[in-house]
Parts: C-alpha cells; structure tokens; sequence
C-alpha cells in the first residue's frame, strides 16, 4: 500500500536592512509545489514622522548554486509599484531545493509629497537636502567662529563671546523674549551667564549653531543641562537626560539623582533609584549616602527612604 508523501514546509525572514528610508525584510515561504519569495518594508521603528510607503523599482533574481541545478530565474522586474503592508510577492511554481542567493537590484525609490503630485525620487532628494543642510550648518558655524556680523556679546564667569540674537532666539523663547522686549540685554547687547564658564559656554553655543563635538558634549553636559532647562531649549534637555542614563555609577549615582529632581528626569530618576535600591548600592556607599540624607531635598529623600523600605518588605 503507498504511503503519502508528507507536506514539507519551510519558512525564512532575513533581518532587516536599510535602503533609503524604510527598513526592508526579505521572507521565503517553501513547500512541496512552490517557492515564495517576498520583500517589504517596515517604517515602525523611525521617526516619529510617518514615512509614507515607498514606490519602488526593482528586479529579482533567483540565484540556485546547489548542482546539478545551478540557474538563474528572473522575475520580469516591478516598476513604480508603491509597497504597503503586503509588500511584494513572486511565487515561483516549482519546489526550489538546497542553497539559493535572493539578489534584489534596487533601479529606483520614490516618495510621494505629504500633498500628494508625482512621487519623487527620494536619491536625488535626500542628497540634495543633505548637501543644503551641511552647507547651512558650515556657514552657521563661521558665522560663530568667524565673528560674522554677530549683534550680541555672552558674558560667562571667565570671558566672553559674540554671537547673533536671530539666532539664539529661533532656538530659545527665553532669548527671543529678551530681545524682543525693552530689557537690559536688548538695550546693552549683552547678555550674563554668570554661573558657566566659558568653555561650557562655547560648548553651549555650538550646540545652538549646530557644531557640538561629542567629546565636548560630554565634558559639559551638566552645565549644558543648567542651561537647557534655564533658556527653555527641549532638545538640549532631552540629549543630556539621554546622555547621564548611560554611565551611573556608585561615584556619581547621588548627585545624578539630585540632578533629575532637580530638574525634573523622571527617567534618570528611576534610573538611579533602581540602581541604589534593586542593586542594593545603598549599602555601600555608607559615607555618601548618609552626606546626601543630610544635604539632600526632603522630598527627595523620603522617596529613596520609601524605596528601601519597599525593598526591605519584599513588595
């Protein structure tokens, strides 16, 4: 009596990778009659600006090196084709066996605008915006460090520097108030930063003109964080409160968890107290932490106090 062969069913997904602005995925789905080759791409984890999906130009080829049946399909090739969730699929009708390479050649992407009209060419886009935006950010940066036509003097602990009012008040409200209403600084052209120093205030005003050096970043984060926070500049706040998550430590995890109350870093908070509590840290760090309860906001204080306790209860 024959016996029926059983169903044999294979499926694979690549990881992704990038081409252009979409994350792409490449998925193979095989049994005994045919093979389905599949490509699509997932703009879930970019920004918070919806990338509509992409209209692509394409060809597939189908590469089998495992012998005696080393060939080469061609798919005829995908032309303008806007992909969405379902992507592109070709089902070849044969079983393809052993090792073969998916090879996609990319002739084309496009986006259509946020109104609508003729999708464009997102190459040809991207590199021409990329190009303008380096050269603005070039000429921003001279005009800083050159002393180009600057309007306005920083006056910081140890020294000075000239800058420009349009500029520091496109990044800062509290700077366009300043200059706007009949203040001092708009009446002297000076503006006091009494409490950086001047190297923190150049880090402090290449960050604003679009020139920031990592290095220089990190040197000065703290005082750049006292000056986001007082010149209402969200994203300079938001990169410190990122950057200061990344290396707590038993040296420094007391005067970070002042510093996010302080200024208000839920995340960096937490961060810290979970370090102190869950890693037991609290117990040895006996010289420090009694410092802090003694110096520390009241507030504060009773929150670590409350998370210790939680800790010693076992909830």
């Amino acid at each position: 009596m024959a016996r029926r062969r059983a169903p044999c069913y294979h499926y694979r997904k690549s990881l992704p990778f990038r081409i252009g602005l979409w994350n792409w995925y490449l998925s193979v789905e095989r049994n005994n009659k045919q093979t389905s080759v599949k490509l699509f791409a997932d703009n879930s984890n970019l920004t918070k600006d919806s990338v509509p999906a992409p209209v692509a130009s394409f060809v597939t080829r189908l590469l089998i090196s495992f012998p005696p049946n080393q060939k080469t399909i061609v798919h005829p090739g995908i032309f303008d084709k806007q992909l969405k969730h379902d992507g592109f699929v070709w089902t070849i009708d044969s079983a393809v066996t052993g090792r073969f390479v998916i090879e996609i050649e990319f002739l084309d992407l496009k986006i259509a605008g946020p109104s609508g009209g003729e999708p464009a060419s997102i190459w040809a886009s991207h590199q021409i915006k990329k190009s303008s935006d380096n050269t603005a950010l070039s000429g921003l940066t001279r005009m800083l460090h050159e002393d180009i036509l600057t309007d306005i003097t920083i006056n910081a602990a140890d020294g000075s520097i000239r800058a420009h009012r349009a500029i520091l008040s496109t990044r800062s409200p509290v700077f366009r108030s300043m200059f706007s209403h009949d203040l001092k600084e708009k009446e002297l052209s000076t503006v006091d930063i009494s409490d950086m120093s001047l190297d923190a205030c150049q880090a402090f005003l290449n960050y604003i003109y679009g020139d920031v050096h990592s290095e220089e970043f990190l040197t000065n984060r703290l005082a750049l964080l006292r000056a986001a926070d007082k010149y209402d500049i969200a994203d300079l706040k938001e990169a410190c409160h990122e950057s200061l998550l990344e290396d707590i430590d038993t040296s420094n995890v007391l005067e970070r968890l002042q510093t996010a109350h302080l200024y208000r870093l839920p995340k960096l908070k937490n961060s810290c107290l979970r370090f102190l509590v869950d890693f037991r840290k609290v117990y040895e760090m006996h010289d420090d932490f009694n410092m802090f309860l003694q110096t520390a906001d009241r507030d504060l204080v009773a929150e670590v106090f409350h998370g210790v306790l939680t800790a010693w209860s076992g909830r």
